[in-house]
């Protein structure tokens, strides 16, 4: 894990952090010809794939009963922490709905028309790890916005259903599934085959294949993002518990070794605590092989002399995840303005943010929260505009229309008001 202090190093490191992309040629190749052969051959080549890369040959849609019966398999803990989880991402997520307006001028009635997309399609990752908190916090915006029609994809290695993901989609009463994972199904809802209808949007994380598939069927469909490797960013001054530090460095460093972990504070004594609590901690870690190779590669612990330039470090990085651990957290609210998600105070780590506070855990990675929001009820919604114009409002519109058409070479646009001044 590097320690930086000078502004050459902190620019070199930030570099390095931009590189983490999935840009890769030999990859994009690779998915182009699954999204071309999907989209030629449909279900056949769907079927292909997925005995290919998940080993088995059973029927692409999960039928309802099964989903149901798999669902029973969990613990009264793991689907209580399920519900409750489900009971407060909604009740946030409501609170983002918005209405249709309008207003008038006279004659002149103009506003927005606000309607859920039709369709839906959501990624759920199924590979090495289950991931029911993705069903949640990808399927329920959608619900809240009024999509009629979700349909889920989820990767079955060898043909086994994970149970605490069919509880997931069984809570949500989600009945479109499909056991199909990687580039193939990003393809299959993106273009449609025989039994996959074609979405709209396509959302939900996935490996570095899913992820350029969608990158590369957006324009065909709706995607919501792009997401990277995770990255949290923490804020410390000396008020801060070195322990809580480490442990919140480290609950994104095992994530991958492509996991950025970021400290950055005005305490020299901090720091020395902080790099003694992560080799404490990581001997404990199942998964600390991975969290080491993080460190070692994109973890950093950047030296500051106020908190002032503290914010200007985390404004610059853009992270995911930004973690404010400070004696006033919200004194330093206003002057973070970029950032995925905001964590304030000592005793709200990112994981609380992940599962169940509320807030959508979907959220933009290398730098795009510069431009990027976290997944919400406002990416299932369309909106269209509205224009009435009545006799007198035309008469009052017209005559700039003329000038302005006539100004950009546009004569027929400008005859459209010419017919009507004189009827």
């Amino acid at each position: 894990m590097q320690i930086i202090k000078d502004k050459k190093i902190f620019e070199k490191f930030v570099k390095k952090l931009q590189k983490r992309s999935f840009s890769e040629p030999k990859i994009e190749d690779s998915v182009r010809k699954i999204l071309n052969d999907i989209k030629k051959s449909g279900d056949k080549a769907l079927a292909r794939y997925t005995k290919l890369f998940d080993k088995h040959s059973l029927p692409l849609k999960i039928g309802k009963k099964e989903i149901e019966k798999k669902a029973k398999d969990i613990s009264k803990d793991v689907f209580n922490a399920l519900i409750f989880a489900e009971e407060r991402i909604r009740k946030f997520h409501e609170k983002q709905l918005e209405k249709s307006w309008q207003y008038q001028e006279g004659d002149i009635i103009l506003g927005q028309i606000i309607r859920p997309l039709e369709r839906v399609g959501a990624y759920v990752p199924g590979g090495k790890a289950s991931y029911p908190s993705t069903v949640l916090m990808n399927i329920i915006p959608a619900q809240v916005a009024g999509v009629k029609e979700i349909a889920v994809c989820v990767p079955t290695p060898n043909g086994e259903l994970n149970p605490i993901v069919c509880a997931a989609l069984s809570i949500l009463g989600i009945k479109e599934v499909y056991r199909i994972g990687g580039a193939q199904a990003i393809a299959a809802m993106a273009y449609g085959t025989e039994t996959i209808k074609k979405v709209d949007k396509i959302v939900g994380p996935g490996n570095i294949y899913v992820a350029t598939a969608k990158k590369l069927v957006f324009g065909e469909v709706d995607i919501d993002m792009i997401a990277g490797p995770s990255e949290i960013l923490i804020i410390a001054d000396n008020s801060a518990n070195p322990a809580f530090v480490a442990a919140d460095m480290l609950s994104q460093a095992e994530h991958d070794e492509m996991a950025c972990s970021i400290l950055v504070t005005n305490s020299e004594q901090l720091v020395n605590s902080v790099k003694k609590e992560i080799t404490r901690q990581l001997k404990k870690l199942p998964k600390a092989s991975i969290a080491k190779e993080s460190l070692k590669n994109f973890g950093a612990i950047i030296i500051v002399k106020s908190l002032q330039e503290a914010c200007n470090i985390a404004n610059t990085i853009a992270p995911e995840h930004l973690e404010v651990m400070t004696e006033n957290p919200e004194k330093l609210l206003p002057l973070l303005k970029n950032a995925g998600a905001i964590f304030l105070g000592q005793f709200t780590p990112e994981p609380i943010g992940d599962y169940v506070a509320g807030p959508n855990h979907t959220l933009p990675t290398s730098g795009t929260a510069r431009f990027f929001s976290p997944l919400g009820v406002y990416d299932f919604v369309k909106k269209s505009s509205l224009i009435k114009v009545g006799e007198n409002g035309f008469n009052k519109l017209a005559p700039y229309v003329e000038v302005l058409a006539t100004l950009e070479g546009l004569h027929a646009h400008a005859n459209t008001v010419k017919v009507r001044k004189t009827t």
